[in-house]
């Protein structure tokens, strides 16, 4: 279905739900530098106590569901972003049950949204896709019905591993590789989606598990993933794969320290574990794929600039300096790791604005030569997409 469908929401009134995921982002960071001691005027009463969710299923859910939505080209699909959205308001409100509602509203229009992708194409990694979405309808409902985090984080964790998991294995397609190696992705699932179940019962023991299966997923995608062909191109695609092979260092270590650490609240490896996966990997990937979501998702014309290298590296930087802090128990070296990671966040919205208003006839040809490729490397169920090319 073309993306102009009278089925499909104009890009117009797409905006809207982005800018409740850059809220939700904007409010979570702040959250964020709250709860390592910083200064800073909070948004609401319990900002920092709702870093996590503000971040997993306020800012990535709003935005992987808007994702989803487009690659979909149904309206009734939007109605996901849309309440997560307000889900992210009502909570900064301070009406943190009814947020939380709301949210796992809109993760249930997510799932549909998902499973609508996967019988438009049954495939392994449409159903990643779809065990990514449950995965947060599942963490949602924790966090509404039990009222802590701790019950809903490994749930949330695996609906972000599965959603990027899902979408390599799509473009694993594009390399030839033994017949084994989507039997192996397969086994490594029942690692990510065995340790929040475990979970529930043994916090620890189902982060070990968890874990094991990050440090599997990490190991795989060093074999398999097309960003080992990409980043011996130019421009954008070597910057996106740059992104990509980065993010998956960073997820072998998170993966290391929960398997050997477990996840318990309060020890310096359960800051360093969630950051290094969060932090080192999720956002690696987002800062990979913003200048395809944001063309695609907006209709807007976004050229690639080298300048996106320096939040890049700014991040990872910065996550070093923060995990150092933990290693050493310094808990100011933390908090400075922290800080600069805020500061690259802030680094790569600049970066994304300059791009925008500096547009040069040669940059957008060199984004659209790496568009063919590009385009396919989103955090979505891209099977219209895919038809669009």
């Amino acid at each position: 279905m073309a993306t102009g469908s009278s089925l499909d929401l104009a890009p117009r009134y797409r905006l809207p739900l982005f800018l409740f995921a850059f809220i939700a982002l904007l409010a979570g960071v702040f959250g964020g530098l709250l709860r390592i001691g910083w200064p800073l005027p909070a948004v609401s009463g319990n900002t920092a106590l709702l870093h996590g969710p503000l971040l997993i299923p306020g800012f990535f859910g709003t935005l992987i569901a808007l994702e989803r939505a487009a690659a979909l080209s149904r309206r009734w699909a939007y109605a996901g972003p849309l309440l997560t959205g307000l889900g992210v308001i009502g909570v900064l409100l301070g009406s943190t049950q009814t947020g939380a509602a709301l949210l796992g509203l809109g993760s249930l229009v997510f799932a549909a949204a998902s499973l609508a992708a996967y019988r438009r194409q049954p495939a392994l990694f449409t159903a990643s896709l779809l065990g990514a979405a449950l995965m947060l309808v599942v963490g949602d409902g924790l966090w509404l019905f039990q009222g802590h985090i701790y019950h809903a984080l490994l749930w949330w964790l695996g609906f972000l591993v599965l959603t990027i998991a899902g979408e390599r294995l799509e473009l694993s397609r594009f390399l030839q590789r033994p017949p084994n190696a989507e039997a192996l992705f397969g086994v490594l699932l029942i690692a990510l989606v065995g340790g929040p179940l475990l979970g529930s019962w043994q916090l620890d023991a189902g982060a070990r598990l968890f874990g094991f299966g990050l440090v599997a997923l990490a190991l795989w995608l060093a074999l398999y993933d097309l960003a080992r062909r990409t980043v011996r191109l130019t421009a954008l695609p070597r910057y996106i794969a740059y992104c990509l092979l980065s993010g998956y260092a960073w997820l072998a270590v998170a993966g290391a320290v929960m398997l050997g650490a477990g996840l318990t609240p309060g020890r310096l490896s359960y800051d360093a574990a969630l950051h290094a996966l969060l932090l080192g990997f999720v956002f690696s990937m987002v800062l990979g794929h913003a200048p395809v979501i944001l063309p695609a998702v907006l209709r807007i014309s976004l050229p690639y600039r080298p300048i996106l290298y320096l939040p890049l590296l700014a991040l990872h930087v910065s996550l070093a300096v923060r995990l150092l802090g933990d290693a050493l128990a310094q808990p100011g070296l933390r908090s400075v790791g922290g800080l600069l990671n805020a500061l690259a966040l802030g680094l790569f919205v600049i970066a994304i604005l300059a791009s925008l208003l500096s547009k040069k006839p040669q940059n957008q040809a060199n984004s659209a030569s790496g568009g063919g490729s590009a385009r396919r490397i989103t955090i979505s169920a891209k099977t219209s997409v895919s038809k669009r090319q």
